[in-house]
């Protein structure tokens, strides 16, 4: 890596530009803005630490949960009634009212997995919400060294990866944040988000995973994931859970 790489901030997509880049940079920033890393910015926010769970397997998610002492979320909607399962879910708008001081497990096929790939690496979840908040605090983690900023995409039916626009955006948000040099991809998602403007609500609803979570009763999701910069929370991961920096 020549000296100017090291100082620049990179964006690279989903688990294998994660892998590409977490040897090379001082601090990692996890966006998937449809819903992960928004759900942990609304929990953190409130006091609450999360968990990330990486794995679909519910057997497996609610024995790690016990072990961990935390409740277990459901993928998105209400959870029910099952013993060791919380009334929270991957859904933002379940988690409002969360209570401070609550250890919530919560499954996720892409934000939870990538947040658990980073290694020995700083990991931070970002997303519109708290963009320049992250970007000020990954800044402060580097030191002047490289950041990458990794939107997580969604999944194609044979497992394949999905880029995922608002995911991109809001890696764009955070990179237009930062105060340093942007390699080529990370200058590409700066400008689309820039050029996005008045546009970016309607660009995020129309989107696929906007339009699916919209068509699905979820449309406050989307509402919530679009509150741009209204958020001070810097999620962490720290010994396994997200909590405020």
């Amino acid at each position: 890596m020549t000296g100017s790489a090291r100082h620049q901030a990179f964006c690279e997509w989903g688990l294998a530009g994660l892998t590409a880049l977490r040897e090379r940079v001082a601090v990692l920033v996890i966006v998937d803005v449809l819903s992960f890393s928004t759900a942990v910015d609304v929990a953190v926010s409130l006091g609450a630490s999360i968990l990330p769970f990486a794995h679909d397997d519910e057997a497996a998610a609610r024995a790690a949960a016990a072990e961990a002492g935390a409740l277990l979320a459901t993928g998105r909607g209400p959870a029910g009634t099952r013993a060791g399962i919380g009334p929270y879910s991957l859904s933002p708008a379940s988690l409002v009212g969360i209570a401070p001081g609550t250890r919530l497990m919560l499954p996720s096929p892409n934000g939870s997995r990538l947040s658990l790939a980073g290694g020995a690496t700083p990991v931070l979840a970002g997303c519109f919400r708290n963009a320049t908040a992250v970007a000020r605090h990954a800044e402060a983690l580097a030191g002047g060294r490289a950041i990458g900023v990794i939107p997580a995409g969604e999944r194609w039916p044979d497992g394949s990866l999905r880029p995922a626009i608002e995911d991109w955006l809001g890696a764009g948000a955070i990179l237009d944040a930062l105060d340093q040099p942007l390699a080529a991809e990370a200058r590409v998602a700066r400008d689309a988000y820039r050029s996005a403007g008045m546009d970016l609500a309607s660009l995020v609803q129309d989107s696929r995973s906007g339009r699916d979570l919209i068509h699905g009763g979820f449309a406050a999701d989307v509402e919530i994931a679009l509150d741009l910069d209204i958020s001070h929370t810097v999620p962490v991961l720290t010994d396994g859970a997200y909590r405020a920096a």
